[in-house]
């Protein structure tokens, strides 16, 4: 179809993940599902971490905001999504649009650097636990996550505003389920050199600075690890890991594979799979991981459970 320049997009079209009908329904149900037990979980998360007073360290201040930042772009998307199974045009206004992606991009750019601040937490605790209260203070940990939100404001008001300044074409279909940077990009008839300049050069920044911090952290940490005489330690310093490294890898590999690829090689049908994992799979795995891998969670959902009983 031929672009033709509009001075005004009044909405967009979301083709959504599927357009077989016998599958719409299967799909609702699925996602709705995963939706649910992410919502619940980081829900559970956030308020148990807030109540619990043994969960008061840095370690579960992280993790709750990590929570904070999975509920937040898994809301931007997940109802949305949803809503394309059970209508026949699912239309996003112009407006909307560029809310929900300033959204996903705030709190997925917040997540990268929350989960290289956290394995730097874990670095402190298994090399330098004498220093741990000092170097990883309240103060400290503030500072860390409200650099983070701030940098994730500005990367995503600075790329929505790039991209919703620009001219949209007459053609409005976006082949994706959510508005994203890249099935926007082919809907703009203005020139996009300098927006996909700008995305790659946020991409690059945020993916290989955050993932040095979390490769250098797990070095030294294994370093360390390598060096205790006791078996029971290494287990222990393998086990206080082994769930933020299981989380980091699957969260760093899809959006590596979606956002560092060539314009060329993007296909939309495996950003479709690559971007359902990372916007409502991951989600739902983080709070499961670190629940149920991690005693002290488990010990605190249990003791609030006793307390909800005896009301």
């Amino acid at each position: 179809m031929e672009k033709q320049n509009l001075t005004v997009m009044n909405d967009f079209i979301l083709i959504g993940f599927t357009n077989h009908p016998d599958l719409k329904g299967p799909l609702f149900v699925l996602f709705l599902i995963i939706y649910l037990i992410s919502f619940m979980g980081n829900m559970g998360m956030i308020i148990l971490t807030i109540v619990d007073s043994r969960l008061q360290t840095p370690m579960y201040f992280f993790l709750k905001h990590l929570a904070v930042t999975d509920l937040g772009y898994s809301t931007a998307v997940g109802p949305k999504m949803l809503e394309n199974f059970v209508v026949n045009q699912n239309t996003i206004s112009y407006y909307l649009c560029a809310t929900q992606l300033a959204c996903f991009l705030l709190f997925v750019t917040c997540e990268l650097f929350i989960l290289s601040a956290m394995s730097y937490d874990r670095y402190v605790a298994i090399c330098n636990p004498l220093l741990y209260s000092a170097l990883m203070s309240q103060k400290k940990c503030w500072v860390i996550v409200v650099i983070a939100y701030l940098y994730g404001l500005f990367l995503s008001l600075t790329i929505t505003l790039k991209m919703f300044r620009l001219s949209f074409c007459s053609y409005n279909v976006i082949n994706h389920f959510f508005c994203d940077c890249i099935p926007l990009i082919p809907l703009i008839c203005s020139n996009t050199h300098q927006l996909q300049l700008t995305i790659l050069t946020f991409a690059i920044f945020d993916l290989i600075s955050s993932l040095l911090v979390v490769l250098v952290s797990y070095l030294l940490i294994l370093i360390a690890i390598l060096r205790m005489n006791s078996t029971e330690g290494r287990r222990k310093a393998f086990a206080t890991c082994a769930s933020h490294l299981t989380v980091v890898i699957v969260f760093y590999g899809t959006l590596i594979s979606m956002y560092l690829q060539p314009n060329y090689s993007h296909s939309f049908d495996t950003d479709k799979l690559a971007s359902i994992f990372y916007t409502m799979v991951i989600p739902m795995l983080n709070p499961l991981v670190y629940s149920l891998r991690n005693k002290d969670v488990k010990e605190a959902g249990q003791r609030i459970w006793k307390k909800m009983c005896k009301i």
